[in-house]
Formats: structure tokens, C-alpha cells, sequence
């Protein structure tokens, strides 16, 4: 058998029109480890050699730090360096953990991930309880939740959606990568009073529905003291 049908034949060399992938890919290395944020494909194109294959240096770079201590991922749509899975209990020691958000706010959040848009007195409704405006502002306020629009029935109530902060705080690339029922238990996001809780095919889209009519400055309106009861 001739030796030479197992060379592996070489790359074509680069033509003077295509820009060189490897800088390229130093470049996209460069800018997403710096990053605050993750970012997507228009911000990397605009900033990498002109005519590079972004795609190509996505896949490549991906592919280079798959056996590393950091992982390139999709995030909320775009790319960010994660430290890899199984490393992450060494840098846990070092993380200055925010104070955590009330049971009441947790399964808000779930409730506004998964029914999306929905209303305060649907949330209620799903809970059983009572909830505050106070606790849906607080989700304003880190950035998860966000205001839609306003439902086309009487008293026009808010209707609430997540936001790719969200996504990126908890690590998903879509909304669909939101976990089943029994994960949201395990990760602490429900508890015991809903077990009854449905979880339906999540949907973040930004487009209003056919039942919703766009904001006014009304849903900005302060809190009132009858929003400050929880249950």
C-alpha cells in the first residue's frame, strides 16, 4: 500500500483577498475576553479584518477552547468565554453572591419566563396568591423582567416579558433552553404551593401579540401603597 494515502493534504494557502483567519481569530479571542458582556455576531463583524468568516472563527475558536478552562458559548443569542462546567466549584469560593431574590420573586420570574406575556393578575392567578408591584419592579430592576405591553381588556393591565439579561444571567442561549418542571424545583425557582403549576412551550418574543396594544407612560406610574402587600 503506498504511504502516501494517509498524508493529510495541506490547506490551500490564503489568497491576497481573504484576510488571515488566524489573526482573525486572535482578534475575536481578544475581544470577547475582554468583553463585559456577551457579544453577537454584527458587533464581532464590524471589528474583525475586513471579509473574515465570522462563522468560521466562531467554530474554530469554539472548537480550540473545548478541552480548556474556559469554554466559548452561545449566550442570549451571542458568544462569551464561561468557565468550563466541572471548574466552576473552584471559583465559587471567590464569587461575591448577590443577595438572593425572594421565594415570591423566584417563582414570579418562572411564571413571567414560562406564560410570557402575562399579566400581574394572571401571575397571581397561577400562584394562588397575591403580588406585589414592589416584587415585580424588583425583577425590573436586575434587568430579567421587562415591560411588553398592555392587554386588550378592560383595565388594559401591563403585560410582562423576560429579557436577554435573563438569558444571560442564567446561562441560556434561547428561551427554549429553559429547563422542565422537576429542574426549576431543583434549581430552587418553585417550591411546594405549585406543584400544580403548568410549564408550557416558552416564548420570548418581542413582537405584540394580536391581544396586546403597545405601552404608554401610564405603566410607569409609582408605586402605590395598595402594591405594597405580599403574600
Amino acid at each position: 500500500m503506498d504511504k502516501r494515502m494517509n498524508v493529510v493534504p495541506l490547506r490551500a494557502p490564503e489568497t491576497a483577498e481573504e484576510p488571515d483567519h488566524a489573526e482573525a481569530m486572535r482578534v475575536a479571542e481578544a475581544l470577547l475576553f475582554a468583553a463585559a458582556e456577551p457579544l453577537g455576531w454584527e458587533e464581532l463583524a464590524g471589528r474583525l479584518p475586513e471579509g473574515a468568516d465570522v462563522e468560521r472563527v466562531l467554530v474554530d475558536l469554539r472548537e480550540l477552547y473545548a478541552g480548556r478552562g474556559v469554554h466559548l458559548v452561545p449566550v442570549a443569542g451571542k458568544w462569551a468565554f464561561r468557565t468550563a462546567g466541572d471548574l466552576s466549584f473552584l471559583l465559587a469560593r471567590d464569587v461575591v453572591e448577590p443577595r438572593r431574590p425572594s421565594r415570591a420573586a423566584m417563582e414570579t420570574l418562572a411564571i413571567i419566563a414560562y406564560h410570557q406575556p402575562v399579566t400581574r393578575a394572571e401571575i397571581e392567578e397561577i400562584r394562588g396568591v397575591a403580588t406585589s408591584k414592589g416584587t415585580l419592579d424588583t425583577l425590573i430592576e436586575t434587568g430579567w423582567v421587562r415591560l411588553r405591553g398592555r392587554r386588550k381588556a378592560p383595565g388594559r393591565p401591563v403585560t410582562y416579558g423576560t429579557t436577554p439579561a435573563f438569558l444571560s444571567h442564567f446561562g441560556l442561549d434561547a428561551i427554549d433552553d429553559l429547563p422542565g418542571l422537576e429542574e426549576l424545583k431543583g434549581a430552587g425557582f418553585l417550591e411546594g404551593r405549585l406543584q400544580g403549576l403548568a410549564v408550557p412551550t416558552p416564548s420570548d418574543d418581542t413582537t405584540l401579540r394580536d391581544d396586546e396594544d403597545p405601552l404608554d407612560d401610564e405603566a410607569f406610574a409609582p408605586l402605590g401603597p395598595e402594591d405594597a402587600q405580599e403574600s
